[in-house]
């Protein structure tokens, strides 16, 4: 017999759970059953036995009820909509807030897509890949890191030094690997650690002891580098450029500090201004 919330009742335990798998037409795998009470003799007659029959929720039936979950927790109002087969499942969270959702560069939604995976393979013996998406943004970003790389590439070429790009996630660091696989000028290589793996670009011209740039970065200027079209701070012997002229006048005296003396002077070098003052 069946009462409410899907709790059967009969005889045994074995035959509550055989009706309500009759009543739910699903097989004993496909159910979740909760024993209530158990069918036992009585002094006079019998107790009967009591259990819940309910469908088991799917790997991404569940992971979706966990995301909109969280939206509640907050505040965003979503819903999630699934497109499972065989080998993956993706959920697609529409809202009316998608920045939230979304966060800076997906990495909000990578957390949610993370959390999402662990929840939907709980108890699985192998892994079934989720993909969480918001407002088709996995496919806009995907086509933006691909122009990236080629535009990246190209650079290398030029110039004839590696690139480098900012930190990346695995994601879209394989995005960045596949759009140059098949490139006969450069290859690719990710460095550093996690969190802060980033990919280089690496152009088949480039110099050996090039240490590459940032993706949009300029070299600073070295010790050579020009102001008022004199050397700065250099001499061409690689030694301070401290001309006379600079020491300021010498001291009166018999041909100034006798040789094999040094005068200890204490305070700030203040380059030419002692020139400037004289003029």
């Amino acid at each position: 017999m069946q009462e409410e919330n899907n709790v059967f009742t009969a005889k045994t335990v074995d035959a509550a759970i055989e009706e309500g798998l009759q009543t739910l037409g699903i097989t004993l795998d496909e159910a979740e059953i909760t024993v209530l009470e158990e069918g036992k003799k009585k002094l006079f007659g019998a107790a009967k036995a009591r259990v819940q029959v309910t469908k088991k929720q799917s790997d991404a039936k569940r992971a979706a009820d966990f995301i909109d979950g969280l939206m509640e927790i907050l505040k965003i109002s979503a819903v999630s909509e699934i497109a499972e087969d065989d080998e993956n499942i993706k959920i697609d969270i529409k809202t009316t807030n998608s920045a939230m959702v979304i966060g800076k560069r997906g990495d909000v939604l990578d957390a949610v897509q993370c959390i999402a995976g662990a929840v939907a393979n709980i108890g699985r013996d192998d892994y079934k890949k989720v993909v969480v998406d918001c407002e088709n943004y996995r496919e806009q970003r995907e086509q933006t890191l691909k122009s990236l790389a080629e535009k990246l590439a190209k650079k290398a070429v030029e110039k004839g030094r590696k690139m480098t790009l900012e930190p990346m996630n695995p994601y879209e660091r394989r995005i960045i690997h596949s759009a140059l696989s098949d490139n006969p000028d450069v290859k690719t290589v990710s460095e550093g650690k996690e969190p802060m793996r980033y990919i280089a670009v690496i152009p088949n011209n480039a110099k050996p002891y090039d240490k590459g740039l940032r993706y949009g970065e300029r070299r600073p200027a070295g010790k050579g580098a020009r102001q008022g079209g004199k050397p700065f701070g250099d001499s061409p012997r690689g030694g301070k450029n401290f001309s006379r002229d600079n020491r300021g006048p010498r001291p009166a005296g018999n041909g100034g500090a006798k040789r094999g003396k040094k005068e200890i002077h204490f305070g700030t070098f203040l380059g030419n201004s002692g020139a400037k003052e004289e003029e």
